[in-house]
This record gives C-alpha cells, sequence and structure tokens, in this order.
C-alpha cells in the first residue's frame, strides 16, 4: 500500500505546473502561505501547515464572496467569518494585512511576541477583523452557530417587507480536531434542527493531527454525520481548484432551508517539497532551508522573509474595495429603512450599540414577607417574567431544564425553523455547546443572551465560561440546584467545588443572592454589567426573606459585600456568608449574642465585586483584628482571601450524599449550633 506522506503529496500539482500557469491570483495566495511560514519561522512557534494549505479558501472567501469592508469592522450587516482552527491564526492575519484591517506588515513580523495584534491564537478586540477568540477546537463551530441564531432573530424582528437591513451569512472553517470535539457534535446537530441556511462551514479535510495522520483516532464518515443532522454537504476536492470553490459556496447561498457543511481536500503544508501531507507541518517552524525550498516549489519571487509583492497588495485591495461596497450600499438601504421606520431603526441602531432600553429596571419585583419566602430560583424566575417585556434583547434559554431553571419566561414562545422572532431557546442537552452559542449570540450583537443549568453542571460549560471571560462578552448564566440542598439527587448533582471554580476564572461576574430581594438587585447588576460575562447562583430550597430593603440591598450587590446586621456594642465576631447560608449565619448571630458575643453578618453575594472596592469600604465592612468565620455548604478555597488569616472558613471539602436536605446540613455540621460552638472557640481562642 502507498505510504499516506506519498497518497498526500500526489495529489499536489506538480511544482512546473505551478510556477508556469503563476497568476495574479496564486501571487495573492502564495503571499499569504510564506508571510505563514516566515512568521512561524521568526516566532520559533506556531503552525504553518495550515495556513499554508488553506490559503485558497480564506483568499477566495475574502476577495470575492464576503461582505466586509476593512474601514469599518463593525458595520452591523457584514458576513461574519469565524476560524474555528485557531492555531492556523496566520492564515487570518494574513488575510485581514492584505485586506487593510490596520494589520501593519510588522505586526505580522511580531507574530506571537509581546504587544503585538498578533497573538498565538484570535483574539476578538484585540485585532480588528477578528470576529472571536479560537483556539480550543471546536467552539468556534459553536460560536458561527450563535452568530447565525442572531442574524436569523434579529432579521425577524427588525425587516419588513420592503427594507432587509440585516441579511448576512456566517463562514466557519473547522478542522479534523474541531469535529473530534464533542462540542462540534452539540452545536451543529442544533443548528439542523434550527435549518439555519445563512451557516456555511468548511471542513478542512487534511487528514493530519498532531499525532500523525487522523487514520490513529478517526474514521468518522464526516458527509453521513453532518447529512444526518440536516444539513446540506458539498465537497470540494482540491482547495487550490478556485471554481470549485465558488461553485460550492454558491450552492451553499442556494439553500435556504439548512445549514451547508462543505468538506474541503487540503494538503496540510502545501508546497513544502519535505514537510507537505506530515504532521511535521503542523505545529512547528518548517525551518530556514526548507522555507527556501518551499518558495522554490512555489515559484516564488523572493527569498527575502515577509516579502509582499505589489502586485499581490494591489489586487488584493481591489477586490476588497469591490466587496466593501456592500456596506455603502447597506447604509443607502438603511437610510431608506429609517426614513421609512424612525423608531424601529433607532432600536435596531440601540440594541446593535448594546445600550439598554431606559428604565428597563422599572419593572423590577418588590419582594415582601409573603412573597419573598422563596427559593432563589423562583425569585429569578419572578424577575425574569418582569423584565422580559422591557428588553426585547434579553434571549434566554435552558440546557432542558427550563422548569428547573425557571428560565423561561411567562409568554415566551420557542425560537425555532418556524419561529426566528422568539426569545427562548431549548438547547437540549447541550451545556457545552449552549455556553459557546450564548458567545456567538452576544459577539454578533443586538441581543443579550441568558441560559440555565444546574451549577453542578456549568463544568460541561466551563471552557465557554473562560472563552467569555477572555472575550468581555455580556453573557449571563443561571446556575441553579447551587448546593447540598437539592437533596436527594445525591453527590453527583451536589455542587461543591464549583463556586470557587467559576470564581477563578478571571473576568466573570460570580453572584450569590441570600434572597429574593437580592436576587433582583444581582439581575441588574447582571443586565447592566457590559464589561464581562455573570453567573447568577441560586437556590433549589426555600430561603428565608431578610427583609434587607430594595436601597440597602442595592449598594450592598454593587459592593459586592455589605454589612447585614450589626449589634449595638462593638462586634467580637464577623460572620460572612452568601446564598442560603446568609439566613442560616443570621441564626448563628442570635445564637453567639445569646452567649455574650456581640456579632456582624456580612452577606458577601459577589467576591469580585467586593475585591473591586477601595481600602477604605473594605474595612468598614470587614474591620482589621476581629476574628471572621465564613460559611458556605461548598469548598473553603475562594474564602481565605478574604479571612486574610483572621478566622476560618466553614464549608465543605469532600462530596455531599442522598438524603433530605435537613438531614445534610445536619450531618455535615452546617447546623446553628455546631457553627456558634465553632464561632465560640474562634473568638476565645
Amino acid at each position: 500500500m502507498i505510504p499516506v506522506r506519498q497518497r498526500v503529496l500526489a495529489a499536489c500539482p506538480p511544482v512546473t505546473a505551478i510556477a508556469s500557469t503563476a497568476s495574479i491570483e496564486l501571487l495573492s495566495i502564495n503571499t499569504i502561505r510564506t508571510l505563514a511560514m516566515d512568521a512561524v519561522q521568526r516566532a520559533e512557534s506556531g503552525h504553518p501547515g495550515t495556513p499554508m494549505a488553506l490559503a485558497p479558501l480564506v483568499y477566495r472567501l475574502f476577495t470575492t464572496h464576503m461582505r466586509h469592508d476593512p474601514a469599518a469592522p463593525h458595520w452591523p450587516d457584514r458576513d461574519r467569518f469565524v476560524l474555528s482552527v485557531g492555531h492556523a491564526s496566520m492564515v487570518l492575519y494574513g488575510a485581514l494585512h492584505m485586506s487593510g484591517y490596520g494589520l501593519t506588515l510588522d505586526d505580522i513580523i511580531n507574530f506571537r511576541q509581546w504587544g503585538s495584534k498578533t497573538p498565538g491564537h484570535p483574539e476578538v478586540g484585540h485585532t480588528a477583523g477578528v470576529e472571536t477568540t479560537t483556539g480550543p477546537l471546536g467552539q468556534g463551530v459553536a460560536n458561527a452557530v450563535g452568530m447565525a441564531m442572531a442574524e436569523a432573530h434579529l432579521a425577524a424582528v427588525t425587516n419588513t417587507a420592503d427594507h432587509a437591513i440585516v441579511d448576512h451569512y456566517t463562514y466557519f472553517i473547522a478542522g479534523d480536531g474541531c469535529l473530534m470535539e464533542g462540542i462540534s457534535h452539540e452545536a451543529s446537530s442544533l443548528a439542523g434542527h434550527l435549518k439555519l441556511g445563512k451557516l456555511i462551514g468548511f471542513y478542512d479535510d487534511n487528514r493530519i493531527t498532531i499525532d500523525g495522520s487522523t487514520d490513529l483516532a478517526l474514521s468518522d464518515d464526516a458527509a453521513q454525520r453532518f447529512a444526518s443532522y440536516g444539513w446540506q454537504v458539498l465537497h470540494i476536492s482540491d482547495v487550490n481548484d478556485l471554481a470549485e470553490i465558488d461553485t460550492a459556496i454558491a450552492a451553499a447561498k442556494a439553500e435556504h432551508g439548512r445549514p451547508t457543511m462543505i468538506i474541503t481536500r487540503t494538503v496540510i503544508g502545501f508546497g513544502s517539497p519535505n514537510r507537505a501531507g506530515s504532521a511535521k507541518a503542523h505545529g512547528e517552524p518548517l525551518g530556514a532551508e526548507e522555507i527556501i525550498r518551499s518558495k522554490d516549489a512555489l515559484g516564488w519571487i523572493s527569498h527575502e522573509p515577509f516579502f509582499v509583492p505589489d502586485d499581490a497588495r494591489a489586487h488584493w485591495t481591489s477586490m476588497v474595495t469591490e466587496r466593501a461596497a456592500a456596506h455603502a450600499e447597506w447604509e443607502t438601504r438603511f437610510a431608506a429603512f429609517r426614513a421609512a421606520n424612525g423608531d424601529a431603526a433607532k432600536e435596531f441602531l440601540r440594541r446593535m450599540s448594546g445600550d439598554l432600553p431606559d428604565h428597563w429596571d422599572a419593572s423590577l419585583p418588590l419582594f415582601t414577607t409573603d412573597t419573598g419566602t422563596i427559593a432563589s430560583r423562583a425569585a429569578s424566575g419572578a424577575v425574569l417574567s418582569a423584565i422580559g417585556g422591557n428588553i426585547p434583547e434579553l434571549i434566554g434559554g435552558s440546557a432542558d431544564l427550563s422548569g428547573s431553571n425557571l428560565t423561561l419566561r411567562k409568554g415566551d414562545q420557542t425560537f425555532s425553523a418556524t419561529n426566528r422572532g422568539a426569545r427562548y431557546i431549548h438547547y437540549g442537552v447541550r451545556e457545552h455547546a449552549m455556553g459557546a452559542i450564548m458567545n456567538g449570540l452576544a459577539l454578533h450583537g443586538g441581543v443579550v443572551p441568558y441560559s440555565g443549568t444546574f451549577l453542578v453542571f456549568s463544568d460541561y460549560m466551563r471552557p465557554a465560561i473562560r472563552l467569555a471571560a477572555l472575550m468581555k462578552v455580556r453573557s449571563i448564566y443561571v446556575f441553579t440546584h447551587d448546593s447540598i440542598g437539592l437533596g436527594e439527587d445525591g453527590p453527583t448533582h451536589q455542587p461543591i467545588e464549583h463556586l470557587s471554580a467559576l470564581r477563578a476564572i478571571p473576568g466573570l461576574l460570580v453572584l450569590r443572592p441570600a434572597d429574593s430581594t437580592e436576587v433582583a438587585e444581582c439581575w441588574r447588576v447582571a443586565i447592566n454589567h457590559r464589561t464581562g460575562p455573570s453567573a447568577i447562583v441560586l437556590s433549589r430550597q426555600k430561603l428565608p426573606f431578610l427583609g434587607i430593603g430594595t436601597e440597602k440591598a442595592r449598594a450592598g450587590v454593587e459592593h459586592g459585600a455589605y454589612v447585614l446586621a450589626d449589634s449595638t456594642k462593638p462586634a467580637r465576631l464577623v460572620l460572612l456568608a452568601t446564598g442560603s447560608e446568609v439566613g442560616l449565619a443570621m441564626s448563628v448571630r442570635d445564637a453567639v449574642e445569646k452567649a455574650g458575643v456581640p456579632a456582624r453578618v456580612v452577606s458577601v453575594p459577589s467576591m469580585e465585586l467586593f475585591h473591586q472596592t477601595d481600602a477604605a469600604y473594605q474595612a468598614s465592612v470587614l474591620p482589621a483584628g476581629i476574628p471572621r468565620l465564613a460559611i458556605e455548604a461548598a469548598h473553603p478555597m475562594s474564602w481565605w482571601q478574604l479571612i486574610a488569616g483572621h478566622g476560618d472558613v466553614i464549608g465543605l471539602d469532600h462530596f455531599g450524599a442522598s438524603a433530605p436536605a435537613s438531614t445534610l446540613y445536619e450531618k455535615f455540621g452546617l447546623t446553628v449550633d455546631a457553627i456558634a460552638a465553632r464561632a465560640m472557640r474562634l473568638v476565645t481562642s
């Protein structure tokens, strides 16, 4: 049998053919290839092979098919492009440089260096023209699904019979690794179910992974797989055939009722005489000598590193200028739309800017003793139902737990293939995809996504939550069943380490409200929070109504921690708690005060917000020299910074058990008597 590498190399056009048929298009494509080789070589790290393979496809997308404008990277109706194979970043950076997105040749030269605009993997907000941060494989596929869903929803609620101002495509490129990751199954299955006809994906079928041939671990039939999801499946037999690319994209755009996956045959490291088609081309520099050989094989006109021919640059600029004309045409259409639908145009621009409606929070419910002694998840459901009509961009969903998370608002309809204007998404049991799709929704703009699942399943979402924090997107996660308080479902469903794990993610705002009033204020904070994601962590069991008062709760939640109850005498003990344990702390305070120890109770709905306050405020809440005892039915890890050597933490450093919640709290020492006894020892030691 012919070795895999020889079979792959046989698919390459002969070197002489490449040289003899050189054209301005090939010159432009090879510019991307050589920039990728040189940038990775100079950085002494990176992935040259996939950019070399994908250069024709990305060239064709940016110069012939995508509607985009480098002078206005964020205009609302541009086509979106997602490079799910984020390690191939140099193919995107090369295209952005040649297209005129302000990425200079110096930026290319400084690939992967401190302070450059060309980090190892694309980062949204860091480099103009990058639509999402990719690198962890598969998440870009789900981001693209979210973007396509946002486009479909905004088109349904904005366009009129005479004016289509939301009408664009979402393209993505995925690799073997993306399709091996389970998230690609979750997201693609949902996309097919929703019939997202303006979603066009390319599967980079190069049959090579870091370890070697994909035969080592993969024997899927990708075509059958995507057909079973309900996608149109097309093929490009050779990515170097530009006409074949054009035909496939035209067929994809002609299919309105299904997303399209175009299986695209490529040769990793195309042009490299000794590494093309091998794992050696994947994740390491080609080497100076091999780069010279590769440039000769490609008929390149200079061995000089980072050489960009004037003809290639002029051609690319001319082609992209034609693509950018779509922006001016859209501005004309939008002006006509605004003239005919002034209020609707104003609303569209407001939503795309990320600004909230005026007085959106006017209908936040005011809970009382009669209405507020409920589970915090129930209070959250009441808040969502109250404010849903005030924030039309608020789009929610759940991973098949709507009745448990209480995320389905009164009157909500299901977003579907036949109801794009609806605002509730049934994600199914697809937590990882849910998180990454939310990122795509938020990145597209015009919508503010929220979702629900059990706190213990935040583990399934964690990679997407982490990227949401890195990208600073405005996503809101509702995590219910937040402790051993959920009881009989047992340790598989009882979160222990999850609060500490979420608090460890830089840029994630974690909010765990103590009662219904704090729930309303946590929602106010989360919706107003524009610079990153928020997690609202809620109980299954009923919580006592603490009678905090709206103004006090609002200020307290905004500061992250506040004095909920104090003694008339100078406090000798500070009790800190969150969520369901705040009520427990209040009862402990009563017990220790009866024993002659004045105590303060501090509610800590958000450690992140409290750490952002100034030293004077922190000292006013947690005076120096007074012992502190933190109480939370979770792992104690995240509390030690607040204790700061002045006390102790009562938590759980072990798994739970299957039993009624009251039994679990008793068995694990989370009772008034047990905590009071420990508090007294702390004060008298």
